[in-house]
């Protein structure tokens, strides 16, 4: 059996419902799993992470946001594509980024360092935050995007069952965890704009 036969055996429907629905029963199950980082990218987390990006593009572009007086204001399309792009590499990076963050400070908090057990983590966990992307199809509900903060929830179930941290310190585990990764996608977010603000301007 390959290593990636643990991941691929579960289909990415019957593996997001299960995180999602019942997380405290299924992060045992992740945490046994024999697989591969590059298999979490292919059968998981490209899929999942184009959600937001392709939804933002197209409601962007076709749909775009009503304003009061001035009416559907659009994104043009080849600005669109580009934020899309860019966005959708920034958060297959930013996964990867998190999941060496959580790996990092595993060994602090009573922890194993292991970077594919922390790649599941991160890659898991940010299940609920790609799936509200898909309200971005439609500009006027974006705000529903905040649902994908459920996504801390799992990550506090996920770090003490995949990481080895004793359930006592996963709460502080977890705000460490958070705050590292605030800082990081601030930085992401700083460089993001910077890079779709000039291609924007390439594009005029």
């Amino acid at each position: 059996m390959s290593s990636a036969a643990g991941t691929e055996s579960r289909t990415l429907v019957d593996r997001a419902k299960a995180i999602l629905m019942k997380p405290k029963e299924e992060w045992p199950v992740i945490a046994a799993e024999k697989t591969e980082i590059a298999a979490l990218y292919r059968t998981y987390v490209i899929p999942l992470a184009a959600i937001g990006p392709v939804a933002n593009a197209i409601g962007g572009a076709l749909i775009g946001t009503n304003l009061v007086g001035v009416g559907a204001v659009r994104v043009p399309f080849t600005n669109a594509v580009v934020g899309a792009v860019i966005a959708f590499a920034l958060s297959l990076l930013g996964t990867y980024v998190v999941a060496r963050v959580i790996d990092y400070l595993a060994p602090r908090y009573g922890g194993t360092r292991d970077l594919t057990g922390a790649f599941k983590v991160s890659a898991y966990s940010s299940t609920a935050q790609w799936l509200v992307g898909i309200f971005a199809l439609i500009p006027a509900l974006s705000a529903l995007s905040i649902l994908g903060l459920y996504g801390l929830y799992l990550l506090y179930l996920g770090l003490p069952v995949v990481m080895k941290v004793p359930a006592e310190k996963a709460m502080s585990y977890t705000v460490a965890v958070v705050v590292a990764v605030i800082l990081v996608f601030i930085v992401i977010g700083i460089v993001s704009g910077i890079v779709i603000g000039t291609a924007a301007f390439a594009t005029l």
